[in-house]
């Protein structure tokens, strides 16, 4: 069961709260519309309901409310909007990301893409579905936890008549087993149609809570739906025979050709016509809108009916809504390597790269004046980062940015979530990719060098080990300069910016800072290191200790150290900022 207690949007620049004091039950084993007009307020209470708007009020999912539910995509499926996802993303891939997200099989996928009827589509992009296909995508991300409660905005929007009948024939079977269903329309047909409760709200208040048979008594009329070439003849035959007999008839003219008829019937109608030779092409009965319901607000079970005004309680406001944050994947690292690898943008990337590094590598082996770990790596005096290091940086980006723009751990959440666990997982997976692209550069860019200027060219240098710590860690700190940058602006391009920054502004500061000489020397610190630890290390690991100092003390090692520091600040800092508010 969904109890909705006093939902209370809060208020924006001194405009009215979009839903005021909305309460009402969704019981389980039946499926629940929420009725109104567009802007009434519907999808405002259903972010109310999700903690994804700031306001008062509680919602209880079966007795608790959803930041007090240990694994809420098994627990509720939401359904706000279009489908969140990468439009380069096919739809299985999109559905096993989720499965990481919410803890369940892999597997889970496909029983679903059958269930929606999506089997034989689930290598298609989600960019390329129809509104029909993009709704059942949208549903089967909604069931993927199979949870006891649907939450789904406006399910059938854009769907046709018969895709219609589906998804409501589904809704009223997850009912059917026992779970609640809560859904938004702004059209009574078709409320009454698939719904055993609806409750309709306007301007944000509850106008009524009823039962399908009483909302289809109070609300809707049956009416004679007819369309003729001569639509204007008929509407005055029918009327002028209805005051003649005395009988209550209302004839509508809908458009050129189309009307309907309350308070007559099909039988009636058609004689009409027939007697005065007009042709009719259609001839059914309907069910008509009978305009804004009037009922009163229904009053909450058990709540007790006010007597004189000295005897009512003034009841206190209820708790304040928090908008709380999604939370992160049970499964980080998978769901992590399925949204990278799961579109074609992270091979093309890298692909690219190569491509770039090779040429670049070729042309300055023929000018002859870059020594050979500038030719390893591709890295010309003119450009600020070689196109590995920047290819690491936009990846990883790409790791926050992308997520911002697609979200795809709820449906309507509009931002990732920074759980620790997702994060580490994130520069795990970010810091293997740039460490594997800087690798495959280098080895491309052998090859190629090989292949075109012969085997003179290729050696090993004697300070190989220092020359590969160094390359590896300026690619690991791209990537991770561009995904912090990313998740504290909430922009791949925010990431990509901060990448350049690094050897555009910071590096020519640092080395404004550590030009003249040097009047101390590091020269036997890892010595004094191991007098003051208390393991002593081997001696071998002297040499290892000096080349990582002497690449944090190069100035792009610096830069990327104070870039680093600060966005890990900034980072932090928006977080908790956010959690005080939580």
């Amino acid at each position: 069961m969904l109890q909705a207690i006093g939902l209370t949007s809060a208020p924006r620049r001194d405009l009215p709260s979009v839903v005021d004091d909305l309460t009402f039950e969704a019981p389980s084993g039946r499926v629940t519309v929420l009725l109104g007009a567009t802007g009434a307020g519907k999808t405002t209470a259903l972010r109310l309901m999700l903690e994804l708007e700031s306001g008062r009020g509680v919602t209880y999912f079966r007795g608790r409310p959803l930041h007090r539910i240990g694994h809420p995509a098994r627990e509720v499926g939401v359904l706000l909007g279009d489908v969140p996802g990468h439009p380069a993303r096919t739809a299985r891939g999109q559905l096993r990301m989720l499965c990481a997200a919410a803890g369940v099989p892999a597997s889970r996928a496909d029983e679903l893409l059958d269930v929606v009827g999506l089997a034989g589509l689930g290598d298609q992009r989600i960019g390329t579905l129809s509104a029909g296909m993009d709704r059942r995508l949208g549903l089967a991300s909604a069931l993927l936890g199979d949870p006891h409660t649907l939450v789904l905005d406006d399910p059938a929007r854009g769907l046709s008549p018969r895709e219609k009948s589906w998804l409501h024939g589904l809704l009223r079977a997850h009912a059917a087993e026992g779970g609640t269903v809560l859904h938004t329309t702004s059209d009574p047909k078709e409320a009454a149609r698939s719904a055993d409760r609806v409750v309709t709200i306007d301007d944000g208040r509850l106008v009524a809570d009823q039962d399908v048979a009483d909302f289809s008594r109070t609300r809707l009329r049956p009416r004679v739906a007819v369309r003729t070439p001569h639509a204007a003849r008929l509407a005055a035959v029918v009327s002028r025979e209805a005051r003649a007999a005395r009988r209550s008839v209302e004839v509508v003219a809908e458009d050129g050709s189309r009307l309907s008829v309350y308070g007559s019937t099909c039988a009636e109608v058609g004689d009409a016509a027939y007697r005065h030779g007009l042709p009719v092409h259609q001839l059914a009965d309907e069910i008509g809108d009978a305009g804004p319901a009037s009922a009163p607000p229904a009053r909450p079970a058990g709540a007790a009916v006010p007597g004189p005004a000295s005897t009512v309680a003034v009841s206190e406001l209820p708790p304040p809504i928090p908008v709380r944050p999604a939370r992160g994947p049970l499964r980080p690292v998978r769901y992590e390597l399925r949204r990278l690898f799961g579109v074609r943008t992270t091979a093309l990337i890298m692909a690219a790269v190569l491509v770039v590094s090779a040429g670049l590598s070729v042309l300055l082996a023929r000018s002859g004046r870059t020594p050979l770990p500038g030719l390893l790596v591709a890295w010309p005096d003119l450009m600020p980062l070689p196109p590995a290091a920047f290819g690491a940086g936009l990846l990883g980006a790409l790791s926050f940015g992308d997520e911002f723009r697609y979200p795809a751990l709820a449906a309507g959440r509009g931002t990732v979530p920074r759980r620790l666990g997702l994060l580490l997982a994130k520069l795990v997976v970010s810091a293997a990719v740039a460490l594997l692209l800087a690798v495959l550069a280098v080895l491309v860019n052998a090859e190629v060098l090989h292949l075109v200027y012969g085997g003179d060219l290729i050696g090993v240098p004697a300070n190989a080990r220092q020359l590969g710590a160094s390359w590896a860690g300026l690619a690991i700190g791209c990537a991770w300069a561009g995904l912090l940058a990313a998740g504290v602006f909430r922009a791949a391009g925010a990431g990509v910016a901060a990448v350049l920054a690094v050897p555009v502004l910071v590096v020519p500061l640092v080395r404004k800072l550590l030009e003249g000489p040097s009047v101390r020397s590091i020269a036997g610190l890892p010595g004094r290191m191991r007098e003051l630890a208390w393991l002593q290390w081997p001696y071998e690991a002297d040499r290892w200790a000096m080349a990582a100092v002497r690449v944090v003390a190069h100035p792009v090692g610096v830069a990327l150290s104070l870039s680093l520091s600060a966005l890990i600040c900034a980072y932090v800092f928006t977080s908790l900022r956010g959690r005080a508010r939580w």
